[in-house]
């Protein structure tokens, strides 16, 4: 099933079984048959791990998600709530406990925390007066979670506005815990490297942790040389652009979760010719999308624009390889033939599948809108007008188009500007109060403590310095045939990369200057290995680097981090973690107050 986390430069396989192992355990030390009531957003990170047929064979019988009432009925010995330490969960919990009670039912219940126990859960189980019937009260440390060959999620989707709005470092604390395990699996790792606060905070807990285990010296020689922990806040440009690989537009469009994306079923119904399709399906299509699948790992990094001549080579081969079966004439070669007969079918589903939704996002980006949103996008990545109001962004406020564009919008002006001058700033502010409604003053207030949008304070503006020295903006960027990894913009290279890209070569000394003018500390920390484990590099063998991103990443920066490892000359291949995969949308969602009363 997972056998494509297995093919990169580092088998994350292993990260994976030794996942399931654990889980397996816990549902051995539950003897008799079990029904778990899941926390229903640990359902999609929990399918990468493990599925319904490995909980079966442990004697899972029913799944139901947690909801407040009465528990559905189901003939089991035993109830596991798989649930996160938040207090609300832990009401509904109560109640369904409260519930079975009345029943006089003689169940055994268990809870299992992800990623960690809290005391103040089971203290307010205590209040509640259920704490008692649990049996086993255990956590289960799902930190980071494998969801391709070289790239691993926390998916903890309130990491960034815990670390910049409430000052809460939890998910500093479970980064450091996950980057321990992961050491503890593929050895230490002797170089780190970090830019921020948050990047400081990370490596200082891992370190203490490390002397705290100092007895039990790590044997395993290291998989990878460095790690690069960086700080979402670093660069805040990125996430706001409108991403432009394949891969980042599926998200933008339909947004990709856990692996998985729903598209508009009417582009995939099988029409028979001379059928009516007048019953035309209604639930969206749901596809997983990884390196499973050859076509997707060919054509999911590229830039849209050189999607449609990939697609169309692809047609051909397909079609070469099943016009063969005319040159067929001995009994072995038609059993050949037979043979790769379910790959040449598959390939052909594939192609099907990735046609219509390079046909669905081309509806899209063909679009006068969204060619207008680019245009005033990429003038304020060059630096064109960003000290004054945008009339685009003027226009969109009085059509009222959605909010979270105009958030995007304002907020990369502000970036691009190092704040908006106190007129304009006052300007947008009363605009998008006075037309979407007052409430958004809080949302606001937040883009504001997070250093998104806020008021220019020293005249000095340092973007077009950071743009010039690190290359940010290159002119007629080539998207085909790529040699930068500006494509992923269509020339604008993404900070966050960028700085990754001068770490392996020549080095930060190099850009002091620069890494000062970016909010944090950066730093080196070297951590020794026990004798002997020390890598002998052959010769061509390429180094192996574990970029973290504290606070979210983008799937055109691991695109362009893809493109890093790809290059002939770059002897650096990366793997990319981070505590949520995100885009512009799903970030500044985590940051408004009430974003459910928004319209998307």
């Amino acid at each position: 099933m997972a056998a494509h986390l297995s093919y990169g430069r580092v088998n994350l396989n292993i990260l994976r079984e030794a996942a399931r192992k654990e889980l397996r355990e816990f549902l051995d030390k539950c003897a008799g048959s079990k029904a778990i009531v899941w926390d229903e957003y640990l359902t999609g990170p929990f399918g990468l791990i493990a599925q319904y047929s490995l909980l079966k064979e442990h004697e899972v019988e029913k799944m139901f998600t947690l909801k407040s009432g009465r528990l559905p009925s189901a003939d089991v010995k035993n109830i596991i709530f798989f649930v996160r330490p938040r207090l609300e969960l832990m009401d509904i919990i109560a109640e369904n406990v409260f519930s079975e009670d009345k029943l006089h039912s003689s169940r055994d219940f268990h809870i299992l925390f992800v990623p960690r126990r809290s005391m103040l859960c089971e203290q307010r189980l205590k209040e509640q007066g259920v704490l008692g019937s649990f049996i086993n009260i255990d956590e289960y440390i799902l930190d980071l979670i494998p969801y391709d060959g070289d790239l691993l999620s926390m998916e903890y989707e309130s990491a960034f506005r815990e670390c910049y709005l409430e000052n809460d470092q939890t998910s500093l604390y479970h980064t450091a815990k996950g980057l321990m395990t992961l050491q503890a699996l593929y050895g230490t790792i002797p170089q780190i490297y970090g830019k921020g606060e948050c990047a400081r905070h990370v490596a200082n807990m891992m370190l203490r942790m490390k002397r705290e285990f100092a007895g039990s010296q790590n044997q395993i020689l290291p998989v990878f040389d460095t790690l690069l922990l960086l700080d979402r806040n670093v660069d805040l440009l990125t996430p706001l652009a409108t991403q432009l690989t394949y891969e980042g537009l599926i998200d933008e469009i339909y947004g990709i979760t856990n692996g998985y994306v729903k598209l508009p079923p009417e582009k995939f119904a099988q029409k028979k010719q001379g059928e009516a399709s007048k019953d035309l399906p209604t639930e969206p299509k749901k596809l997983q999308l990884n390196s499973a699948e050859e076509l997707y790992a060919e054509i999911r990094d590229k830039n849209f624009n050189a999607v449609g001549a990939a697609l169309s080579k692809k047609a051909k081969i397909i079609s070469a390889a099943f016009e063969e079966r005319h040159n067929a004439k001995t009994v072995g070669e038609i059993k050949q033939f037979v043979s790769q007969l379910p790959h040449m079918q598959a390939a052909r589903s594939s192609l099907a599948n990735h046609t219509s939704i390079a046909e669905l996002i081309k509806d899209i980006t063909t679009s006068e809108a969204f060619f207008d949103n680019l245009t005033v996008e990429q003038e304020f990545m060059t630096g064109v007008d960003t000290d004054k109001v945008n009339t685009y962004i003027e226009d969109s406020i009085a059509q009222k188009d959605p909010l979270i564009k105009i958030l995007r919008l304002v907020c990369m002006q502000s970036v691009c500007n190092n704040g908006l001058k106190q007129k304009v700033f006052d300007f947008y502010k009363r605009e998008i109060l006075q037309t979407y409604g007052y409430e958004h003053i809080l949302t606001l207030n937040n883009l504001e403590k997070a250093g998104l949008l806020k008021a220019q304070t020293s005249s000095r503006n340092n973007y077009p310095t950071i743009r010039k020295t690190l290359k940010l903006w290159m002119e007629d960027a080539n998207e085909q045939n790529p040699n930068d990894i500006s494509y992923v913009y269509s020339g604008y290279a993404p900070l966050s990369i960028r700085l990754t890209q001068v770490l392996a070569r020549p080095g930060w000394r190099s850009i002091e200057e620069v890494l000062k003018m970016l909010p944090g500390p950066h730093f080196e920390e070297r951590q020794q290995l026990p004798a002997g484990l020390h890598k002998k590099r052959q010769q061509g063998e390429n180094r192996t680097t574990l970029v973290f991103f504290l606070g979210g990443v983008t799937y055109a920066e691991i695109a362009a981090l893809r493109f890093l490892s790809q290059m002939e000359d770059s002897g650096m291949e990366y793997i990319i973690a981070t505590t949520k995969l995100i885009n512009g949308t799903t970030w500044i969602k985590s940051l408004m107050d009430r974003p459910e009363s928004q319209t998307p």
